[in-house]
């Protein structure tokens, strides 16, 4: 059985001050139900600070980004042996962001996935098409094809640490959002893939998250889905009140 996960992308907002306010409310604010996990992904200044706050809380903190190698001359960059000693459990890879403005490749992010796993990091491989893509009947070659690149020799044992997030580059903070319906259909389809790469039952037990302008009012119907898993949030993590209801998502069985 399949334990949901709603993780929030602060992405390159808050300063330090702030980024502290909201872990405090968030940590007073969010009595994380028991039957699914919830993650924050603070920028790399705050990070060793909120994970501490959050020490004896249900709320798991991680990074949003890492560099493959575990140290050397990477000016800005971080490793993953840095964001353990901060206090993070997870780390955000592939984020569509980085592959569009930064110019990451399928090759690279593939590093940085086997580079977690090696550190005990559980990294969250993002993956997803452009709109352009999605026009032209492409959704499943991209999406597919950065899923088999991005797990490229990865173990099958090794899965059970590994999480997908499906984010439609044409959804990511334009207020877009894919339709229950059609996120359901990418995500069976990666499940597909993921029962080919690995067998069924890793298959099975891999989460999938659906990331792109999650919020308040499409989160039950998005989670209703059988093979949604979760949710990758970026904008709405920043606000409290739609945080917490995003974490309390409701399903037709309650």
């Amino acid at each position: 059985m399949r334990r949901p996960l709603i993780a929030g992308n602060w992405k390159m907002n808050l300063g330090h001050a702030d980024a502290l306010r909201l872990a405090d409310g968030i940590f007073a604010g969010i009595d994380v139900p028991p039957d699914r996990d919830c993650a924050i992904f603070p920028p790399f200044t705050s990070l060793q600070a909120i994970a501490e706050k959050l020490r004896s809380s249900p709320i798991k903190v991680g990074g949003q980004n890492c560099h493959p190698d575990a140290e050397g001359a990477f000016t800005g960059e971080i490793a993953c042996s840095m964001l353990k000693a901060a206090g993070a459990s997870m780390v955000i890879l592939g984020h569509s962001e980085r592959r569009h403005l930064l110019g990451e490749t399928d090759a690279f992010v593939n590093r940085k996935v086997k580079a977690a796993l090696a550190a005990r990091l559980k990294p969250i491989l993002c993956v997803g098409e452009t709109l352009a893509e999605r026009d032209a009947g492409r959704t499943a070659d991209v999406v597919l094809g950065q899923v088999r690149r991005g797990l490229d020799g990865v173990a099958t044992d090794a899965m059970r640490d590994v999480v997908l997030a499906y984010e439609p580059v044409w959804a990511i903070g334009t207020g877009k959002t894919a339709t229950p319906a059609q996120a359901q259909d990418v995500h069976a389809a990666i499940r597909g893939e993921l029962a080919l790469l690995f067998g069924k039952p890793v298959a099975e037990d891999t989460l999938i998250l659906y990331g792109g302008s999650v919020k308040p009012s499409n989160v039950d119907g998005l989670m209703a889905m059988p093979d949604v898993d979760g949710a990758l949030v970026g904008g709405a993590s920043l606000d409290e009140a739609d945080f917490h209801r995003i974490v309390w998502f409701e399903t037709p069985e309650g």
